[in-house]
């Protein structure tokens, strides 16, 4: 439907790639043993997950990063690079990380061309092999035979006079549409989530493949779909609800405080920190301090400042609904909070609290490692108006391990198939990025690649 190719984020995770293993003999401490890694996902999504999918992409994702270098690499444009801390390994807080994040980085050769990335460089390749892409045109439907199969589709052109295309398939269609988090009757239908209070995405998916699979019997797994929910610069800090009072483990990582907080009354959260941030931030990075690491930093290879983190973290404008607040004393910092009554006092209350925990440096209440734990004493204090983003849906299609999409019954359906975020079964509530960073964006590579060789086999 568009004109150009959305370049993707870094993070691709894997196990048992050669620059993972290369990294492991010198830190053996950040070691994977696979068995332990897929039980944890397994167990992380309290089992809502299709445990074949899972050790598919366990065992063929260092394959596939290999196979992968092999490709970007090759113009000189691009360097894959292993991102293998995952923090303390002595203290890995409320859920271990593995160091499973590999990222594709501009070489000098295309540094300041912002337009060019990932996406041109796989494209690139594809037309290469003898791939053709067909810009401005939309999925309109799948065709079948008598038979049920899938023999090809309808599509059409978004410009000029609109006209349609019939597209036969020999071997079959794989649907690879994306996912439907711009659809919001399809995100009021499957996600579950209170929509009126999460920041919505940039993403353009409109679920067109999982109406058109649908429309021929396929089935999308049961709702409500896992979402890849996030919560902006949660870091550490002092988390409370609007009646004053803390209720989650600060350091649960981005995707797990923005659950917690759709939880909460009103589904309103503040985190609340002092002047000690410049500080503070920098030595909780490494042990990831609440967030997905010091990715924006990391990533970039841009050493961290204090000045950049005030205009990344901090630089929002103020406006009629102002969610960044500083004032000179707590009384006032609550006045612009808009805390009253109990409420007030309780917050007062839980401040007083979460000091005591920190200068024992144990947390009793709510078990964050004491390397994140921060008081909040010297002024001038801070406090953030919490907003849950939605980045991706990651639900749909139940697919097997060939990537076949299924009917109803559990059986295949002839010739159509599926891979990335119009599938579904590989997560539970939500998205586990912070334990298994790039998880979602290798399965779309380990399944894709693993279909086209498939496909790629049959007479």
């Amino acid at each position: 439907r568009q004109g150009s190719p959305h370049n993707v984020r870094e993070d691709i995770g894997a196990i048992d790639s050669r620059l993972q293993q290369a990294s492991f003999d010198e830190f053996p401490e950040f070691k994977i043993e696979k068995k332990e890694a897929i039980e944890d996902i397994v167990r992380y999504a309290n089992g809502f997950v299709d445990y074949d999918l899972v050790k598919l992409w366990a065992n063929e994702s260092g394959a596939m990063i290999d196979w992968l270098t092999g490709i970007i690499q090759r113009d000189g444009k691009l360097v894959m690079e292993f991102e293998g801390g995952v923090g303390d390994t002595t203290d890995p807080g409320r859920d271990k990380a593995y160091a499973t994040g590999h990222s594709p980085q501009k070489t000098d050769a295309v540094k300041e061309d912002e337009e060019w990335g990932f996406a041109e460089s796989i494209l690139a390749y594809a037309a290469e092999q003898g791939a053709e892409v067909r810009w401005y045109t939309e999925f309109v439907k799948c065709e079948t035979d008598e038979g049920g199969r899938v023999t090809g589709v309808i599509a059409r052109e978004v410009k000029g006079d609109r006209h349609y295309l019939r597209i036969n398939a020999s071997k079959g269609v794989v649907l690879a549409t994306g996912d439907y988090a711009a659809n919001e009757e399809m995100m009021a239908y499957y996600s579950g989530w209170p929509l009126e209070d999460i920041d919505w995405p940039e993403s353009t998916g409109m679920g067109e493949g999982h109406k058109l699979g649908l429309w021929i019997g396929a089935k999308m797994q049961e709702a409500p779909h896992p979402m890849m929910l996030f919560k902006a610069y949660c870091y550490h800090y002092l988390r409370v609800n609007k009646h004053g009072r803390r209720y989650v483990n600060e350091d649960s990582g981005y995707v797990g405080t923005a659950v917690s907080q759709l939880r909460q009354p009103d589904h309103i959260s503040f985190a609340i920190w002092d002047s000690k941030w410049p500080t503070e931030l920098p030595a909780s990075l490494e042990y990831g301090g609440g967030m997905a690491w010091d990715q924006d930093f990391r990533a970039y290879g841009e050493e961290w400042t204090a000045e950049r983190e005030e205009e990344s973290a901090f630089g929002w404008e103020r406006d009629e609904d102002e969610i960044l607040y500083e004032a000179d004393t707590l009384e006032e910092l609550a006045d612009l909070m808009g805390f009253e009554g109990d409420a007030r006092e309780t917050l007062f209350a839980t401040i007083d609290r979460y000091n005591e925990l920190v200068a024992t440096g144990n947390d009793e209440d709510f078990g964050k490692r004491p390397e994140l734990l921060t008081s909040i004493t010297e002024p001038p204090f801070y406090a953030l108006d919490m907003k849950t983003e939605l980045g991706v849906s990651v639900g749909g299609f139940i697919t097997d391990v060939d990537s076949n999409v299924l009917d109803e019954d559990g059986s295949p359906i002839p010739g159509l198939y599926a891979v990335g975020t119009v599938t579904g079964t590989l997560f539970g509530v939500d998205y586990n990025e912070t334990t298994v960073p790039g998880i979602s964006l290798a399965r779309n590579v380990v399944f894709g690649k693993a279909l086209g060789e498939h496909l790629a086999s049959l007479a």
